[in-house]
């Protein structure tokens, strides 16, 4: 009976299966024929429609993002007066260089010291917390240790501790070891980041083989030859995006440098433009011409940087085309 009956079972069940493919395949037939019959102009009209909606929404975030630059560029270059009593968003009598003149002599040209306090910070800074970020996430990645784990825990939990939790700590701290209200203070304590040495590690593990450290180890050449000679190469586009949101975050430092320093000789350029804002505002002398023509130049050097790393980031993405 059992024997009779199991070929039986089996002839149904391909019989099943076969019905089942052939409704399948009718039904994709009829959605390849509704396709065919659908009107091509309703189509581009479709597609014309959504490129218009994409259009108009990028337009108006060009606007968003451009609209200040232009406000700023095009109030620079204008007089106190013109300021006032003209388009906000278009040329009148050019000012611009009249502008600069009272800008860098103004307070016997404190304004350039402060543009050099803020390069000095921004730039020391940022290479010290690339190095120090590249060299960290380097060895989470490439080498195994005991207590790996926990560290890679510490590291993604501090994540959630804001950095002003840490601000009084800090500045108690910087008074008793004598780096309260000098250079120090906003060099050294930015060395460390701990989202700075998540993104190198990452980076790490995807851009260097191991192969390569193998081969290089092989050949005689030590730890520290292999990272500075071999992976840190192979980092460079960590190493740039590392440097440059930092150098970002130092230039635009304002809470940190006006806690930690007192004398206005010290001030990077945005706690400076930030302290003249504030005398115009409580006083009757306007200094609003200057803080504009002080914020034109204040972004120069940023922009100058983002020209010049681009090259960086295209490397990289063709080297990782080429992976």
């Amino acid at each position: 009976m059992t024997l009779t009956s199991s070929p039986s079972k089996a002839l149904d069940t391909k019989k099943d299966t076969r019905k089942i493919e052939l409704k399948a395949l009718r039904l994709r037939k009829r959605q390849l024929r509704s396709m065919d019959n659908d009107d091509p102009s309703e189509l581009s009209g479709k597609r014309g429609r959504s490129s218009w909606i994409v259009l108009v929404g990028l337009v108006l975030f060009a606007l968003y993002s451009v609209g200040p630059a232009w406000w700023l560029l095009i109030s620079a270059t204008k007089s106190k007066e013109d300021l006032y009593t003209t388009d906000a968003m278009w040329f009148a009598d050019f000012k611009l260089f009249d502008n600069l003149a009272s800008l860098f002599t103004y307070q016997d040209g404190i304004f350039g010291t402060w543009l050099w306090n803020s390069l000095l910070y921004a730039f020391a800074s940022s290479i010290g917390h690339t190095v120090v970020s590249m060299a960290a996430g380097y060895g989470l990645a490439m080498y195994a240790f005991r207590g790996k784990g926990t560290t890679m825990g510490f590291i993604i939990g501090s994540f959630l501790i804001p950095g002003a939790l840490l601000t009084i700590p800090s500045y108690l701290l910087f008074v008793q070891i004598g780096m309260y209200d000098t250079i120090w203070a906003m060099i050294i304590p930015a060395f460390f980041s701990p989202f700075a040495v998540y993104l190198a590690k990452i980076y790490a593990e995807g851009a260097v083989p191991s192969e390569l450290l193998e081969a290089a180890r092989i050949d005689g050449a030590g730890e520290y030859r292999i990272f500075f000679q071999i992976s840190s190469r192979l980092m460079t586009t960590a190493g740039a995006t590392i440097f440059l949101l930092h150098f970002v975050g130092s230039w635009n430092g304002f809470f940190g440098p006006l806690v930690y320093l007192r004398g206005a000789d010290k001030w990077p350029v945005m706690l400076g433009l930030y302290s003249w804002l504030q005398r115009g505002t409580d006083s009757t002398v306007d200094l609003t011409g200057l803080v504009i023509t002080g914020s034109l130049v204040a972004t120069i050097p940023m922009v100058i940087l983002m020209i010049a790393m681009q090259r960086y980031w295209r490397s990289g993405v063709a080297m990782g085309s080429l992976k």
